[in-house]
């Protein structure tokens, strides 16, 4: 046998260097078993090669020449006349071969019938020897009795660079629709996509190392003038290679055009996002801005101009004869007429009567029976509160942010209800900084720079720690057992009984199946005659080049697939890297997927305890002083806990707010006439009061709700106190104020003095509190979950607040009173103080200094133009920068300061490479199963140029402006590859095997599994029929892919169809990617490109016929839900806020007796605030979003207690001239509004600058601070020079009645609307004392008030 062999070599040897390359002549013929070169197990399928064998080509005829045309047609020269190489078991091994590639690439069928050419003529072609070159020979002993033979295990090609060139390129964009990846990019190595050209595609093809090829086979690619350095003989091979747009000889049509660019039809370019608004080559709001502010300014000049020469005619006039009564003395007014009285001034003094005349008896009343009163407020605000028990707090930002009947949240629904919901996912990015990297000379791929992270030390504790989390396990009372991940974790290969290897976990580590071993593994490897020890480097670069390739191209001859069995793609790996330059990563990706369960299946709180076991050992890590990492992490429930942690460590901020207001109000009410008297002056108690009145309104409120059944939430918990409390305590300091200021008349018991002081302060509040009560209940028209609620909140809030002022507080300060006039002390009732009290009344500090200095100041001829001019630029400049504020919230923002998510949004937006998924789902009502139905989704041979996935491959040409990156998977298109019987992917079983007939895997023998489940087309166009298509369907979504059938539908699409009861596809989804988003802005517009497309798509579907015209595409990410308000945030703003200042005009007028022109001077300026508000906002970088949008309402409602209080006054005032009557509205209700509201916010604001949450300190603290001073700036600036300018005349039917009092020397004014109009005058009020109006000298002060009138 010995000497044999010997022979048989030496025979070899003689034929080898005798062979001559010529026509007709084979190189090899037959096989000669498995290589016996190659480790047995080392490659992926049989490495059959064929026998040396230097003989003229043979004539195929009968079986063997049909099984050679259905595999090589190319060589096809009749039955009688084609010649071959090769035999039926070597056509049978090429099939099989093929199969695997044709999986691929059936897609394309000139490229496949390219693919079929190159080794169809290596292995077939009848003139072998003109093209191959034998090298490498080797004796295998085959058969019984043993026979010894030449097996080639070595050999060169030599192809034309036009033939290798041509086929290469029909292939390179051949698309895998379940990655939206290359197929190219599995079958080039260590280049991938991105870098591969012809010849490392040949090379690829010819490696044994890869598992795939069965020998090595140097393919060398020349110039078809090359003829130099040729061994003899050989002649390139020189064929002509299809173009991906052309039919195969046999019938293929062309190639679509997601897998040829040269099929697709002319696309023009999408058209560009609309630029910036712009008028004479500058930005056209600014010009629009200033033409505006030209405008007012000529027109306010002008109505100077015309008012001076008014004015002038006007005191030439009175120079001539002043008005006299008929007593003959001088009337400051002139002498009303009857007939000049007006219908609105008749109207104003009958509301202002009305008013009083109801509020007068309830005051006094509710001061005669306080502790009643107060009694019976506590009943009904327990009555109220009790709801608390019920009480439902929101936290879920899908539930506050999006309304359940939006178009995004239906959408979540309808994808949630028919597909599990988006995984939860776990996520560490780690770095190394500061760590230098090397340079690695390899073997196989030169010369590589690693970073300093991608390093194995690292690589290997980073498995240290991903193990250790994997290991994590608890007790779960859910399940009444110990629960670990695999209980909670997706495992898309086996998610009936999951395994711990069978979560999805995706990391570098998974290159390496999770094993360190593999880690460590080294091996000495000879290519192209130099020898280099390769290891985990080599592996690595392999892998995030060809992620889905089961064996590496090294002597290592490890798999690339995670323990799980998917493929890791190296950006879900590794980050901070350019131009796909992997190994100069910056960060390690470590991600853990957990189902996405319901809030109310029991496995929910199990992710949620999993999640927290996860953030525990993260956090443990980190502050462990060892670790060579600096990372950044995040849990799915991180957000969500971050936001209700900062919440709960910002209510003492909050309470310390509240507690400064307190202290403000309790302070400020006091009178303090004498040192003596503090105790019993002060008005602790009141302030007090006042808060728990605000407190119980607001938990009325919510109480009321709760009964109901309307949820609350924490933004409700923060803002609706701070509301109430703004507007309250401006109440409270109006009406105590007033009483201050008052004196007891003769006869007038305390209870009746707190009744007609309530009788003239009350209609002011009733201004203030209805029209921002109804406010609020139209904000509650608000699509927006969380602004809704809220406006409902503060509305009934609001309307509790003022019935328990004009009840309880009334009680309260009653009883003060009679503490005061007792000389009690306050905290200590039983002490009592000899001082008594002065019977002057007490102005206090703060009305003298605005009588007799603000308002002058402000009121001069100067200073008034000053304030008009300053405000219209405001304005103008303001509304400039308005049509400037950025809308959005970034999400990083609802974060505290210091928060580890705030590390790991950096981390994502550096280092992460790619966009979130999004699906595009199909609703019920398209028809799968007809082969337009399959066309008009597809993109593979035969389908529709603007199909389903193909328009989303045409949008994702361009994603700067689309925003997608990455097409399609299409289940429809692997569907059909998977049918394709030119794979092995669909067989069904064969005689005799019990399941004849069912469903055969790739991975059974094909002795078993002879028949295919469909028959092949000549034309390529494979489409099954209804009935085929609803039959094996199930079979391809349960079929887990293997090297065998890569197209197996598990994993990837068995959960993207959805099929009723009659088998009917009720829902389906296509996964795309977006680009990387980082801002609002962004995700945003992501998602108002993917509804564009998704509408282009749903009506081109429409079209197909049997489509049900309700049938709908649409897009959906788990990020759409909250971004989806900012598309409608600016109208649903604009309505929102002109819902709010419909009724803050409408209640003005009517409780002014239709005073038209107060209701729209208080409107204008409320106006004016809001607009500055948003102008502020954009110089102060606080963006416009929702809940911007509830402190803008809430501005609306603040800026109705600076200026409506402002407006009657002056209204109500009857001083000659605007300019006195704008001075004493400024001095009496302008010093009640500074103390009552502005230095009520603003101590309280200030400390809410010291809470962690961004939120808080940017829309709460930064937000509220300028909504309050420009409602200061606008109420006690802006609006008494705007009314002294525009103000309403004074009311002539109280003139006239004046008139013919004095004239008839008696009192015809009624004494509620006397007593309202005289307690305005600050004039008169240092004058108060006690007058009977029954004797002369009464009469006669009473005439003389009428003169001064």
């Amino acid at each position: 046998m010995a000497y044999a062999a010997i022979l048989t070599s030496l025979l070899f040897c003689l034929v080898v260097f005798k062979v001559q390359a010529e026509e007709g002549m084979c190189a090899f013929y037959d096989e000669c078993g498995k290589n016996p070169t190659l480790e047995p197990g080392g490659s992926l399928i049989p490495p059959i090669v064929p026998c040396l064998d230097y003989s003229p080509a043979r004539a195929v005829t009968g079986q063997h020449y049909q099984k050679l045309i259905e595999t090589c047609p190319m060589l096809d020269r009749g039955e009688n006349n084609t010649y071959a190489c090769c035999n039926t078991k070597q056509i049978n091994s090429l099939q099989i071969s093929l199969g695997l590639s044709r999986t691929l690439l059936n897609r394309c069928p000139s490229c496949a019938d390219n693919f079929a050419h190159l080794h169809c003529i290596t292995t077939c072609s009848p003139h072998q020897t003109q093209v191959v070159h034998v090298t490498k020979t080797a004796n295998v002993t085959l058969g019984f009795p043993p026979v010894v033979k030449v097996a080639v295990v070595g050999y060169q090609a030599f192809l034309t660079n036009t033939f290798a060139d041509g086929a290469f390129n029909s292939c390179k964009n051949v698309r895998i629709p379940a990655t939206g990846g290359f197929a190219v990019s599995t079958m080039c190595g260590r280049y991938g996509h991105k870098l591969c050209t012809a010849q490392r595609w040949y090379d690829f093809q010819g490696d044994s190392s890869n598992g795939l090829a069965p020998m090595d086979i140097d393919f060398r690619l020349l110039s078809e003038d090359v003829v130099e350095g040729l061994p003899e003989g050989i002649v390139p091979y020189n064929g002509r290679p299809l173009r991906c747009n052309e039919t195969t000889p046999t019938g293929g049509q062309m190639c679509s055009c997601q897998d040829c660019q040269e099929s697709c039809p002319p696309m023009p370019a999408p058209p560009l996002p609309h630029g910036p608004f712009r008028l004479m080559g500058t930005d056209g709001f600014l010009v629009l801005s200033i033409i505006l502010l030209c405008l007012l300014l000529v027109t306010f000049l002008i109505y100077l101009s015309v008012s001076c020469w008014l004015s002038w005619h006007d005191e030439q006039d009175q120079e001539e004869g002043k008005g006299k009564d008929q007593n003959g003395n001088d009337v400051t007014h002139p002498l009303v007429d009857p007939s000049e009285v007006t219908c609105t001034d008749r109207n104003s003094l009958a509301a202002q009567e009305f008013m009083a005349s109801l509020f007068r008896p309830w005051g006094t009343l509710m001061a005669s029976h306080p502790f009643k009163v107060l009694l019976t407020a506590a009943v009904v605000v327990a009555a109220f509160a009790t709801g608390l028990m019920h009480i439902e707090l929101t936290t879920d930002p899908v539930q506050l942010w999006s309304a359940p009947n939006s178009r995004a949240r239906m959408e979540k629904d309808f994808h949630d209800k028919y597909f599990d919901p988006f995984f939860r996912t776990n996520q560490v990015i780690l770095t190394a900084p500061g760590r230098e990297g090397h340079i690695y000379d390899s073997l196989l791929f030169g010369q590589q720079n690693f970073s300093g992270i991608i390093s194995k030390d690292l690589i290997l504790e980073l498995l240290e720690l991903q193990t250790r989390i994997q290991k994590i396990s608890f007790w779960s009372e859910d399940l009444n057992r110990t629960a670990s991940l695999k209980d909670v974790c997706f495992a898309p290969l086996n998610p009936s009984n999951p395994s711990l290897t069978d979560c999805a976990t995706n990391s570098l580590p998974q290159y390496f199946q999770n094993s360190a071993s593999e880690i460590n593994r080294k091996v000495n490897m000879t290519e192209l005659g130099v020898t280099k020890e390769v290891d985990w480097r080599d592996h690595f670069i392999y892998c995030v080049n060809s992620p889905l390739s089961f064996k590496d191209i090294t002597d290592l001859g490890m798999s690339c697939m995670a323990d799980y069995g998917g493929p890791v793609f190296p950006f879900l790996a590794v980050g901070g890297y350019s131009n796909d330059e992997f190994t100069n990563a910056e960060a390690l990706i470590m991600t853990f997927s957990l189902n996405n369960y319901a809030r109310d299946n029991a496995k929910f709180k199990v992710a949620l305890q999993w999640e927290t076991e996860f953030l525990k050992i993260v956090q443990e890590y980190q502050n462990n002083p060892n670790t060579n990492f600096t990372f950044a992490y995040m849990a799915e429930r991180s957000l969500e806990d971050e936001i209700n942690r900062t919440t709960a460590e910002d209510i003492p901020i909050f309470m310390i707010s509240y507690a400064v207001i307190f202290v403000y109000i309790a302070v400020a009410l006091g009178e303090y006439t004498s040192f003596k008297r503090i105790l019993v002056d002060s008005k602790f108690l009141v302030g007090l009061g006042g808060i728990l009145v605000v407190g119980c309104s607001v938990l009325a409120s919510m109480g009321f709700y709760a009964w109901v059944g309307i949820p609350s939430s924490l933004i409700i918990l923060q803002v609706v106190p701070f509301l109430v409390l703004a507007v309250g305590a401006d109440n409270i300091f109006i009406f105590v104020l007033e009483y201050q200021r008052d004196m007891r008349r003769p006869g007038e018991t305390r209870e009746e003095q707190i009744g007609r002081i309530l009788g003239n302060v009350a209609p002011s509040m009733l201004l203030c509190s209805l029209s921002e009560s109804i406010c609020f209940f139209l904000g509650g028209l608000s699509t927006m979950p969380a602004v809704k609620s809220f406006a409902l909140y503060a509305a009934l809030a609001v309307l509790m607040d003022f019935a328990l002022q004009m009840t309880a507080f009334v009680a309260l300060l009653s009883l003060d009173a009679r503490r005061q006039d007792s000389n009690h002390c306050e905290l200590l009732c039983c002490v009592s103080v000899s001082t008594k009290r002065s019977n002057k009344p007490n102005q206090g500090f703060l009305l003298p200094l605005m009588k007799k200095y603000y308002a002058p100041v402000l009121l001069h001829p100067v200073s008034r133009i000053i304030v008009m001019v300053v405000f219209i630029f405001m304005f103008c400049g303001s509304v400039f920068l308005m049509f400037h504020v950025t809308v959005g919230l970034d999400q990083e923002l609802a974060m505290p300061q210091g928060s580890y998510m705030l590390d790991f949004f950096a981390y994502l937006y550096k280092y992460f490479e790619v966009g979130v998924p999004t699906y595009f789902v199909t609703t019920q009502g398209f028809n799968f199963t007809t082969v337009g139905g399959m066309n008009a989704v597809c993109s593979s041979v035969g389908c529709d140029q603007f199909s389903l996935t193909q328009k989303i491959q045409y949008a994702t040409d361009f994603p700067e402006l689309s925003y997608l990156a990455i097409p399609a998977n299409s289940w429809v298109d692997d569907f059909i590859d998977w049918l394709n019987p030119g794979s092995k992917c669909c067989r069904l079983y064969s005689w005799p095997s019990p399941n004849q007939g069912n469903f055969c895997p790739a991975n059974e023998s094909g002795l078993i599994c002879r028949e295919k489940c469909i028959e092949g087309t000549a034309t390529g166009v494979l489409r099954p029929t209804v009935e085929e298509f609803n039959r094996f369907l199930p079979d391809f979504l349960g079929n887990r892919p293997d090297l065998q059938c890569s197209k197996g539908g598990l994993g990837a699409y068995d959960k993207a169809v959805v099929k009723d009861d009659s088998g009917e596809i009720i829902a389906s989804r296509f996964m795309a990617y977006h680009s990387p988003l980082t801002t609002s802005q962004e995700f945003t517009a992501a998602l108002q490109k993917a509804r564009e497309l998704a509408l282009n798509i749903t009506m081109g579907m429409r079209a197909i016929p049997g489509t049900d015209p309700d049938f709908e595409v649409f897009p959906y990410t788990v990020t759409y839900v909250f971004y989806e308000q900012y598309l409608t945030i600016v109208q649903e703003g604009l309505f929102n806020i002109s819902l709010c200042l419909v009724p803050t005009f409408v209640v003005c007028c009517l409780l002014l007796g239709m005073d038209l022109r107060s209701g729209l001077l208080n409107l204008l300026t409320i106006i004016m605030i809001t607009v500055d508000t948003v102008g502020v906002m954009t110089l102060w970088g606080i963006d416009y979003n929702a809940v911007a949008l509830i402190n803008l309402v809430t501005c609306v409602g603040i800026s109705v207690e600076f200026v409506s209080h402002m407006t009657r006054a002056f209204a109500l005032s009857i001083q000659p001239t605007q300019v006195e009557r704008a001075k004493e509205a400024t001095a009496n209700m302008g010093s009640a509004v500074f103390a009552g509201v502005a230095m009520t916010n603003l101590p309280g604001i200030v400390v809410l600058a010291f809470a962690k949450a961004q939120l808080i300190q940017i829309f709460f603290f930064r937000l509220n601070l300028v909504i309050t001073l420009l409602g200061m700036a606008h109420g006690l600036i802006f609006l008494p020079v705007l009314l002294s300018y525009f103000g309403p005349s004074v009311n002539k039917a109280v003139l006239l009645q004046m008139q013919q009092a004095a004239a008839s020397k008696e009192i015809k004014l009624s004494p509620h609307a006397k007593e309202m109009y005289e307690n305005l005058s600050y004039e008169d009020n240092e004058k108060k004392t006690p007058i009977d109006v029954n004797t002369a000298e009464g009469q006669s002060e009473r005439e003389e008030r009428v003169d001064h009138f």
